[in-house]
């Protein structure tokens, strides 16, 4: 992949890219309130730092953007030229792996959404989010639908 922009006007962009109170945790946090889904945190204190939780229930959210956290990774890593951002794609992807074993191990319920998904189909990702409430009681049948 060739790079029109030079390494430190692409630094600059790169760093400039918020992790936290990004548009996609927005879109979702507002359709977690139009669905009445309530007893989240924002940002929690817990292993892996998820962008909400629902503390109570062990379910941690994370919202992960399609490029950072390398969805389509094996397509997206012929592409990438520089050996810098393989490395930290795939860095991501291993820390990602293991927050969610970490987590898993303490008893929490681990849901990831992709950027892509939460733009585009955010009624699903709300759906996956329902169920995994209702599993854990946290819902009842009528409030999932």
């Amino acid at each position: 992949m060739v790079d029109f922009i030079s390494k430190e006007k692409r630094s600059k962009i790169m760093s400039s890219i918020k992790s936290k109170g990004t548009s996609i945790e927005m879109k979702l946090r507002k359709a977690l309130c139009e669905n009445k889904l309530r007893g989240y945190h924002i940002n929690p204190k817990i292993n892996g730092n998820p962008d909400f939780a629902f503390g109570k229930y062990k379910i941690a959210i994370f919202c992960d953007g399609d490029f950072w956290h390398g969805k389509h990774y094996k397509v997206l890593k012929k592409r990438l030229g520089e050996k810098f951002w393989r490395n930290k794609i795939e860095a991501n992807i291993k820390r990602d792996e293991m927050h969610n074993r970490l987590l898993r191990r303490e008893g929490w319920s681990v849901v990831r959404f992709w950027e892509s998904d939460i733009n585009n189909n955010l009624e699903k990702c709300i759906n996956k989010l329902k169920k995994e409430l209702l599993k854990k009681n946290a819902i009842t049948k009528n409030e999932e639908k």
